[in-house]
């Protein structure tokens, strides 16, 4: 509430608002809600000290009344005991005096307790009880003393004879003194209650903020060279451990992206540097002398050759950049599944029959899902190809689809070496080569599988494989069979 006040004052000025500290909102908060709860529980003791100091009162007076009706009643024709009554008792009273008239039936006074008619004369009560209709009202004196009274009619004797009036006053300076003195006491509680409130608030604010100040403090000594840092939340309220857990686990994603970062760039730094320099040596050697037109041709075929390869490892290079960002780079249609494979197939026959090597297809009958067509036509040429890489003349690399539930499961297996146990972690991983006979002079860039799998990825899908040594191996594409297209 105090922010959106400060944030409209600052829009007239035309001045952008600045945002308050939460220690400030906190202990704000805490203030004035501990400085309201005091005021809320001190005023309702007041309230029902004053309630039951009425209620009490007003008892005493009815049944003061109860006693002179009755008196008057019964024994209307004994003023001895009327006079002692009127006279007599309220004047035993200490801290609750009574002040008693009797009036007959012309208004004459027959019975009056000393010094009523110096307080209150018998017209100025019958003012006040004017419209009363015979319940407990409240006058003051003349003297300036209150008073709460009642005034009421009574018949004389059992026949009821006449009717005579009664006035009953019962004085409250002891009442009103109490409840100022209460009124004195819940000020002092007010005045500590805001002495006192502030600071607590204050204190509450700082030790309720001081994990954020921690993690903030943390942060701040955070930078590309101590990613490794954690924040401790053992000791941490629930909430606070909650938002230092989410930092954790953010700076563990930093922390992987930014290795993965420093990897990709050396790795790319180096396998770059590779062609550049394939190029470079051919060029010098061939302007070093003069050279025959067939020896310029063939230094011209070389950097020709390491051209394409570094143009086929820039192109895989900004794939994987730009797979980062789906929606701009998948195109997903209903395709046939079968038909994509079949294409796939085909494209591969003739280098697979001149290796030695066939090449089955098998489709589980009509297979049909929503996939970027020309994406996946990539993974599977790839893997296609790591396969015919690795197998032998006289072996097999098959193609297997089949609809498995609400997925797709696409296998590429081949009868090749194999891979060893300790590289299959790391086979999809960029520039990896498993095998270390497979240099980047004799072949691959050590990227297809790694787009392998971020097309996979990129899908909504997973990719497994499985191989052993000198058997083969097993790579298994999951995906989901339909999803919305994107456009």
């Amino acid at each position: 509430m105090f922010w959106r006040i400060l944030s409209r004052i600052a829009r007239r000025r035309g001045s952008p608002p600045q945002a308050p500290s939460l220690a400030l909102l906190l202990a704000t908060g805490y203030t004035v809600a501990s400085f309201a709860i005091v005021a809320i529980i001190t005023s309702l003791l007041y309230f029902g000290l004053a309630s039951n100091l009425k209620k009490l009162s007003e008892q005493i007076l009815a049944d003061e009344l109860d006693v002179c009706r009755a008196l008057i009643q019964a024994r209307s024709n004994d003023s001895r005991a009327l006079r002692e009554e009127v006279e007599v008792d309220s004047a035993v009273r200490r801290y609750q005096k009574f002040y008693i008239r009797v009036l007959d039936d012309k208004g004459h006074a027959l019975f009056t307790t000393p010094g009523m008619d110096q307080e209150m004369s018998t017209g100025r009560i019958a003012q006040e009880a004017a419209g009363q209709n015979g319940n407990i009202f409240w006058l003051k004196a003349s003297s300036g003393k209150p008073y709460r009274a009642v005034v009421t009619k009574v018949s004389r004797g059992s026949a009821g004879l006449d009717l005579w009036t009664i006035q009953l006053t019962m004085d409250l300076s002891q009442e009103v003194e109490v409840l100022s003195q209460h009124r004195i006491w819940i000020w002092g509680v007010l005045a500590i209650a805001a002495i006192l409130c502030p600071r607590m608030g204050i204190a509450s604010a700082k030790w309720g903020t001081r994990p954020l100040r921690e993690v903030s403090e943390t942060a701040s000594h955070i930078s590309s060279s101590t990613l490794s840092a954690r924040i401790q939340v053992q000791s941490y309220p629930l909430e606070i451990a909650t938002l230092a857990n989410s930092f954790n686990a953010m700076l563990q994603r930093l922390e992987d992206s930014f290795v993965r970062l420093s990897r990709f760039s050396a790795d790319i730094a180096h396998e770059l540097r590779t062609p550049v320099n394939n190029i470079r040596g051919e060029a010098e050697v061939a302007l070093a002398r003069p050279r025959t037109g067939e020896e310029y041709s063939d230094a011209l075929g070389a950097c020709l050759e390491e051209s394409v390869r570094l143009s086929e490892l820039i192109e895989s290079l900004l794939f994987l950049a730009r797979s980062e960002s789906p929606g701009d780079h998948l195109k997903k249609k209903q395709q046939d599944i079968c038909a994509l494979l079949s294409a796939v197939r085909d494209y591969y026959e003739a280098s697979a029959l001149e290796s030695g090597i066939t090449l089955h297809l098998h489709c589980d009958g009509a297979v049909a899902a929503q996939v970027d067509g020309p994406l996946l036509q990539r993974a599977l040429g790839n893997l296609v190809s790591n396969a015919l890489a690795h197998t032998a003349a006289g072996g097999a690399v098959s193609l297997n689809a089949a609809k498995q539930s609400q997925h797709l499961r696409i296998e590429v297996k081949d009868t090749g070496s194999g891979i060893p146990s300790e590289a299959l972690l790391k086979v999809f991983d960029r520039f990896y080569r498993a095998d270390p006979a497979r240099t980047r002079n004799s072949g691959g860039t050590g990227l297809g599988l790694s787009i392998v799998r971020q097309i996979v990825f990129l899908h909504g899908g997973d990719v497994k494989i499985e191989s052993q040594v000198g058997e083969g191996t097993t790579v298994s594409l999951t995906l989901p069979v339909s999803g919305e297209a994107d456009v």
